[in-house]
């Protein structure tokens, strides 16, 4: 048998062998080739028929009116009834004869001849189909005989369809397939023909292409899918493959049965597909015969068992629930598309019309055939392209239509229903999602706007805080006075709120509450705050990173205007200097000759820059005729490059006298040459002959031009100039940065130094605190109040208590019992872990109860190499996560939940910092009121306290001022921009006020114009009191006059603290209430009553460190305000005491270069003061020489150093002039016993100070009490051993190497010098022969290491 296939919709690619599918023989699927059938392995077709023109008239066409509830299941439309046997036959007979007659021989007969082969094995046949074979009129017959069958079956069977089509489960064809294999599906429908059957194909012939038959049907949107799945997509239904196929019209039998029964011969090709059912309508006719559907697609879908509800509705009724409409609508018109662009161009029967001008084309070598090679009439083209198109257009227009029935329905029931209960406001979608389109409905007629003729809207997202937005409103056509908008919806948004006005002054506001939608499936309002948080922290980074670039380009700018500066500096430089170099040039050549006879000649006597000359030299009657050795030592115009000739002469022969001579070579740019003769090279002659201080000069006969030499001569100083002025701008940038640095990495072991100074009560891990981080706290009750309490409860906020969201509820802490310590190795812990193992306690939200059961053995805390803290199991811990916009974390801890008693670190709380937020602490504005400043009213420690105290506060960020008294003792030249501000009046006394910055600080001096401070010192008169309580008022009227509103008014010692109650009795009141009260006490020997005065009213006082807050606690002072009295320990400013950049001492030095410049530093100080170099230790002592410094002990001390060989500085002065008396008459004594080892400088000298910290190696602190201390602070800062009596701040700041040991390890730092007990004698020898024996073979660099980082403000 043989059959002429039509093209295939999809296959433009070879099916590889041994591929397995089911398949249709549906007329018109492939093009003019030859097809061998083997086997197939599975794979899915999407069913699409071509039908004659005639087919039409030879069967009634479907109805197009679904069916009705009462009829048939929704979704299912039966199909309409087929004709009897004999009518079909009837009507088959006349289109015979028609198209017979209208045919005739124009088409080419087609003969059965061409069967080749059969085989049939089990369930799989095989065939050849040879395009050249003709069709016999047997299979006619055959086919006649099939479609009486069928057409007597017909009405039947549609029960049977129908019971098929609604209770087959949507995936029994799936169930039935399995890999690399077929399973038999019933087929229990009516058929029209053929039955299908497992065809193999060969794909050997030629004509389907390169590519595979799977690739050509995925092309054409079949896929890997079964059938029945691809055939839902077309709003089939639930019926199996096999009912679909037979549906089609294909019977029981094999194909090949079919065609050979059929005897397909003598007739047309039109007639035998007419015979076959086959007519000559056009697609749609063909569509509708294959039982699809007749016109529209709306029609086929009912037709395919799709019901009268909505599309939805119709598939899912269909068996196809896993998409949307729009999705099965989408699915469909792809389908549709490629129908319109892969099916036959044209008719079957326009196909057969030319089948003998297509088979001379099959008669070329058909390896080179492709299915694009088959030509295609341009009408049938046109034909199924439109009617294609009519489908989608249909299609997509019912869709439309139902959508906005729906919608319009939809709406109008939403109006009723609101305005029937009042609701002025409805939004559709009426849930509303993120990332959304929303339409809101608002009812003017309900609202205050009721007259207004335009309405609009007014909102944000999320409380007002995001995208605000204004939009205006649009009357609708709904039933009544509805308006409406439209709004995007953004991502973060979790509720929408808005207001509806006129555009002017009117509004509708829900009744003063606004009106909101919440919205769903999005953010929540935790989410939200993060990403404000994270919004903001972009913000700061981005302003941060412009201002960093406007900075830079300031600095840029100023860095290009005073380059340009010094360039114009450099050469008004460099003209005057080639000036007063031409001018001394003038000069030398009018001394100077050709030659001198009788002392020295050159020769040849004509010469100019580059030649070589030969000088000679008459040493006789010189101060060199009896030199063994004579030497040139020359250079050249003026010695401008100093020396460029250095030769030794030889001893010459041929001239008459003791004549010496050298050849030279003349410098290039030589106008004039200049020499000496000595008895040696540079650096060895002893004897010179300079022409008796006038040296010789000799002009250039053939020297450049003078102008041009004096152009080049000015440029060449200009480049040195230039060069020079780089070099050094070049060290002080590279300074400079090294100099921030260093201060930033002492800044940062500072900090952790505060951190774990308390780490034997609580700290934390991580120990920098990040914000937006989760951070465990643990703390150790042992060592607190709360001791032996069984609970412990954890109370903590953020920002020194003023966070928005407020504290955070008590959290009951759990005990760390799982672990004995913590490692030292800075690993990081996973916040993430953290969370998921346990409650995290959060900002707000009071999380769960954390578990007993956590493991902190893996727990690493990173304490900076510094030694393990106390055991774990001591501690109990607490997870917090801290927010991202924060500064400060602060804390306390109870016993019990509801309070009782408290660990609040003695009324100062627990506060760390916190790094990395985008909140910073706000400034505030600080004024201390002090009657010493260093440098420039200093007389001890409180001085320099003053000033170092508020370059660090100032330093932080705060606003720091200061208020002096301005004595005529004071030295100003250290105050910068000093000038005179206004006066005021006050106690009958007027005052002026003077600013000027001192050490970068802005001070205010006060001068009375009754010369209360021009008495030549600041201390040591009878009226010291008066003028100091004078001073403390004015300071206050000052302030209150000049507007000033502090927040913190800040008094030092006795001399001003009057502040405290002479603000709170006449001030706090009146102007300056913002303002609270810090006394600090820097020496309780002195002024007692203002001290116990100063206390009562202060509302916090401080003393300068833990120790001596101790040592004085029980003083009638202080005893009775122990609940506000705290030891600060006193610091030192890095940048005032800093041996890198100290401009006193000779070599600046690092850790880097530490030994040599504090040898420079020693031999500058044995060379100032008189001293033997020597390498032996050589001690410092620098003091007020008082009975409180232990000066007997100072006494001891230097005659043991003597002793052992070693060196004494001292420098000081007393304040009591029979102890300034004494040292005189010692010094005197020493000095003459122990001339070049000892030297005492009886003075105040700031610059020798500073030397004498650098040079020693050791400086001595013997005090009987030392509130704080600075000397051991700047001892340390430069690579100096403290040696110190165990008293006050000494004992807080320097840990013995042999016996604090523990001690520094439990506050993270380690030995740093010698300490003695007692204030005898013998305790001086203890620490001395120590530091003698250890401290002489130690190298300045460890002691610079361990003390560096010690005692920074």
């Amino acid at each position: 048998m043989s059959l002429q296939p039509q093209r295939p919709i999809c296959c433009r690619r070879a099916v590889p062998e041994h591929t397995r599918f089911r398949i249709r023989p549906v007329h018109g699927l492939f093009s003019h080739s030859t097809l061998g059938f083997r086997e197939v392995i599975r794979i899915a077709t999407t069913p699409c028929m071509l039908a004659s023109s005639g087919y039409s008239n030879r069967r009634p066409r479907r109805t197009l009116i679904p069916g009705t509830k009462a009829s048939t299941r929704k979704g299912f439309a039966p199909r309409p009834q087929v004709g009897t046997s004999t009518q079909k036959k009837d009507q088959n007979d006349a289109q015979e004869e028609e198209v017979s007659g209208g045919s005739g021989s124009k088409k080419p007969a087609i003969s059965s001849s061409g069967t080749t082969d059969r085989k049939v094995t089990g369930d799989v046949q095989s065939a050849e189909i040879d395009p050249t074979s003709r069709m016999s009129s047997n299979l006619v017959k055959r086919r006649t005989g099939i479609l009486e069958e069928v057409e007597q079956q017909g009405q039947g069977n549609d029960e049977i369809d129908q019971q098929i089509f609604t209770d087959m489960p949507s995936d029994s064809t799936d169930d039935a397939e399995t890999d690399g294999q077929i399973a038999d599906v019933g087929n229990e429908g009516d058929g029209l023909g053929l039955r299908y059957k497992n065809i193999a194909v060969d794909h050997s012939n030629k004509g389907i292409g390169k590519e595979t038959m799977i690739d050509q049907f995925s092309k054409a949107g079949i896929g890997k899918e079964i059938t029945t799945e691809q055939f839902s997509k077309v709003g089939v239904g639930k019926d199996t493959a096999t009912d679909q196929v037979n549906d089609v019209g294909i019977g029981k039998e094999t194909m090949t049965d079919e065609f050979s029964d059929a005897e397909i011969g003598e007739e047309t090709m039109t007639d035998q597909l007419n015979e076959a059912g086959i007519g000559e309508g056009t697609i749609a006719d063909q569509f509708n015969e294959a039982g699809i559907v007749e016109e529209t697609m709306a029609g086929q879908f009912s037709e395919a068992g799709i019901g009268e509800g909505t599309m939805a509705d119709q598939f899912s009724e269909a068996g196809i629930v896993e998409k949307t409409t729009a999705d099965q609508f989408s699915e469909v018109g792809k389908q549709m598309v490629y129908v319109k662009n892969q099916i036959g161009r044209i008719t079957i029967a326009e196909m057969t019309e030319i089948a003998g001008e297509e088979e001379k084309k099959l008669a070329v070598d058909e390896s080179r055939l492709d299915i694009s090679d088959v030509a295609e009439p341009a009408e049938a083209h046109g034909s199924t392209e439109n009617a294609v198109l009519n489908m989608e257009e249909s299609l997509l227009k019912q869709k439309a239509d139902m959508e906005a029935k729906a919608q319009r329905q939809l709406l109008e029931n939403l109006a009723d229903e609101n305005f029937s209960e009042g609701i002025k406001v409805f939004v559709v979608p009426q849930v509303v999602n993120p990332d959304q389109v929303i339409e809101i409905f608002f009812n003017r007629s309900l609202s205050a706007l009721a007259n207004e003729p335009d309405v609009l809207i007014k909102g944000a997202y999320n409380g007002w805080r995001w995208k605000f937005f204004t939009e205006k409103l649009q009357k609708t056509d709904l039933k009544g006075d509805w308006w409406s908008c439209q709004l995007s919806v953004p991502t973060e948004a979790y509720k929408v709120d808005f207001v509806f006005f006129n555009g002017a002054n009117a509004y509708e506001n829900n009744n003063s509450k606004d009106f909101s939608l919440p919205v769903e499936g999005g953010m929540d309002e935790t989410a939200f705050e993060d990403l404000l948080l994270e919004e903001k922290h972009k913000e700061i980074e981005k302003l941060a990173a412009e201002q960093a670039e406007k900075e830079r380009q300031a600095e840029e700018q100023r860095r290009k205007e005073a380059e340009k500066a010094a360039s114009e500096a450099d050469k008004a430089q460099a003209k005057v200097e080639t000036e007063k170099q031409r001018h001394r040039l003038h000069h030398l050549m009018k001394l100077s000759s050709e030659s001198a006879s009788d002392i020295w000649q050159i020769e040849p006597n004509f010469f100019k820059g580059g030649d070589r000359v030969r000088l000679y030299y008459n040493r006789s009657s010189r101060p060199l005729s009896h030199a063994t050795e004579i030497w040139i030592h020359g250079g050249h115009n003026s010695w401008s490059e100093g020396l460029s000739i250095i030769e030794k002469l030889s001893h010459s022969g041929k001239r008459d006298g003791d004549w010496w001579s050298a050849d030279v070579v003349v410098p290039d740019r030589a106008m004039v040459l200049d020499w000496v003769f000595a008895d040696g090279p540079p650096g060895k002659a002893v004897v010179y002959d300079n022409n008796n201080r006038q040296d010789f000069h000799a002009t250039v006969p053939k020297g450049m031009p003078e102008e041009l030499f004096w152009v080049e001569e000015e440029h060449r100083i200009y480049r040195k100039l230039q060069e020079e002025r780089r070099a050094k701008e070049e060290a002080v940038h590279k300074k400079a940065e090294k100099t921030a640095r260093m201060k930033a990495e002492t800044k940062e072991r500072t900090m952790k130094m505060f951190l774990l100074s308390q780490k034997h009560i609580v700290y934390t891990e991580p120990i920098d605190v990040r914000a937006g981080s989760v951070i465990t706290v643990l703390y150790n009750p042992s060592n607190t109040v709360l001791n032996g309490k069984p609970e412990v409860w954890f109370r903590c906020s953020f920002n020194r208590w003023s966070h928005h969201n407020g504290p955070l509820p008590p959290q009951k802490m759990v005990p760390a019992e799982n672990a004995s310590h913590l490692k030292a190795t800075g690993e990081e812990v996973d916040s993430n872990k953290i969370e998921e193992q346990m409650g995290v306690y959060e900002l707000g939200g009071g999380g769960d109860e954390i578990t007993d059961d956590v493991n902190f053995g893996n727990l690493d805390l990173d304490l900076c190499g510094q030694p393990d803290p106390d055991p774990i199991a001591d501690y109990n811990f607490m997870l917090v996560k801290v927010p991202m916009d924060v500064y400060m974390m602060d804390f306390v801890f109870s016993e019990r939940e509801d309070g009782g008693i408290y660990d609040n670190r003695n009324g100062m709380d627990y506060h760390i910092p916190v790094i990395g937020g985008i909140a910073k602490e706000p400034p505030m504005h600080i004024v201390h009121i002090a009657v010493e400043m260093a440098p420039i009213a200093k007389v001890g420690g409180l001085g320099d306290v003053v000033t170092s105290l508020s370059r660090a506060v100032q330093d932080l960020g705060h606003t720091v001022d200061i208020v002096l008294p301005k004595y005529n003792c004071m030295n100003l030249s250290n105050v910068k921009d000093l000038h005179f501000r206004n006066s005021f009046a006050w106690d009958g006394t007027e005052i002026n006020v003077w600013f000027g910055k001192v050490e970068g600080l802005p001070v205010y001096f006060l001068e009375p114009r009754n010369g209360m401070f021009s008495v030549g010192c600041i201390y040591g008169r009878n009226d010291d009191g008066h003028r100091f309580g004078f001073f403390c008022h004015a300071a206050l009227e000052f302030l209150l006059q000049s507007g000033f509103q502090p927040d913190i008014l800040h008094c030092h010692d006795w001399s001003s603290a009057p502040v405290a109650w002479l603000f709170k009795e006449h001030y706090a009141h009146y102007g300056l209430s913002n303002a609270r009260v810090i006394f600090t006490i820097h020496n309780l020997e002195f002024g007692v009553n203002n001290i116990t005065r100063a206390m009562a009213y202060a509302d916090k006082a401080t003393t300068v460190s833990q120790t001596y807050s101790r040592e004085v606690a029980g003083n009638p002072a202080i005893c009775s305000h122990l609940h506000k009295f705290h030891g600060i320990v006193n610091g030192i400013d890095p940048d005032i005491w800093d041996p890198y950049n100290d401009h006193f001492i000779p070599v600046p030095y690092t850790p880097e270069n530490v030994v040599e410049g504090k040898k420079a530093a020693k031999e500058a100080l044995q060379q100032r003061l008189g001293l033997r170099r020597s390498d032996h230790p050589l001690i410092g002592i620098i003091t007020r020489l008082t009975v409180q410094k232990g000066i007997h002990l100072i006494k001891h001390a230097v005659w043991q150093t003597l002793e052992r060989n070693g060196q004494v500085v001292l420098l000081g002065s007393a304040p009591d002039s029979r102890i300034q008396n004494d040292f005189a008459h010692f010094a005197d004594q020493l000095h003459s016993a122990h001339a070049g080892r000892v030297r005492f400088c009886l003075t105040y000298d700031e610059p020798l100070s500073h030397l004498i910290y650098a040079g020693a190696d050791f400086i001595l602190v013997p005090s009987l009490f030392e509130p704080c201390g600075l000397t051991q602070l700047i001892a340390m800062r430069y690579g100096s051993i403290p040696v110190v009596r165990r008293t006050g701040g000494l004992y807080d700041t320097v840990f013995d190497v042999d016996n604090d040991k523990e001690r520094a390890r439990a506050q993270g730092l380690e030995p740093n010098g010698f300490s003695f007990e007692g204030a005898d004698p013998s305790g001086v020898d203890y620490a001395l022969n120590r530091h003698v024996a250890k401290g002489i073979c130690l190298e300045p660099l460890m002691w610079f290491s361990k003390s560096k980082s010690f005692g920074i403000s």
